[in-house]
């Protein structure tokens, strides 16, 4: 008397009705992305036309070898800082706005362009700002205005957390308006087999002698 071998059970059958599954990143979304970073840190340029141009003026005045402050009591100085990260949050928003109607689907992809070229545009917009406003050459700005004359003083960041406005801007903007307006993933299709499936049921051969 043996013992009775059963055999395997066959695997049950795919689900009928569903949708073959597509990858989360596809070579278009690299794409865009790609995109979005390029056109968002190239844009840089504009936060770097608006701080040379809005950001208030800090003046110094020279007398005799030293150079001083003309105004020590004033805000001028936090207020170039101040100006720059509300023109980050501003163009942040833009942007985020701006990607989400370009391609409303969303994506990893697309948000980590975004990201990259905002964080791109708040360095450019730092660095060119700084180089379109006053000489960096206090020395020779003292000499050119004489002395107890005020001249400009060079745009200064103080705060360089100011540098972040623009990427958290753009991300928070672009997040929220996906997560409200965005796509909503389809109902999954009804079940149309049997419960349980048939092989759960199958009939167990008897032993054999």
């Amino acid at each position: 008397m043996t013992e009775a071998e059963t055999p395997p059970l066959p695997p049950p059958p795919p689900p009928a009705g569903l949708p073959e599954q597509e990858p989360a990143v596809t070579p278009a979304d690299i794409r865009d992305g790609a995109a979005v970073a390029l056109v968002v840190g190239v844009s840089g340029t504009l936060l770097a036309l608006l701080w040379a141009w809005l950001a208030p003026r800090v003046q110094y005045v020279a007398h005799g070898q030293a150079v001083f402050l003309k105004n020590t009591e004033g805000e001028s100085r936090i207020g170039a800082d101040g100006t720059f990260f509300l023109l980050s949050l501003g163009l942040g928003a833009l942007s985020g706005l701006a990607v989400f109607l370009w391609r409303r689907r969303g994506g990893v992809a697309l948000v980590a362009g975004l990201t990259v070229g905002s964080c791109f545009a708040a360095l450019v917009g730092w660095r060119m700002g700084l180089w379109l406003g006053p000489g960096t050459d206090v020395v020779a700005a003292a000499g050119k205005a004489g002395e107890d004359v005020p001249f400009d003083a060079p745009l200064q960041l103080l705060a360089y957390g100011v540098l972040l406005g623009w990427p958290i801007a753009a991300a928070v903007t672009h997040l929220a308006l996906t997560a409200a307006f965005g796509p909503r993933d389809p109902d999954p299709a009804p079940w149309a087999g049997s419960y349980p499936p048939p092989h759960v049921h199958a009939d167990a051969r008897p032993p054999q002698d």
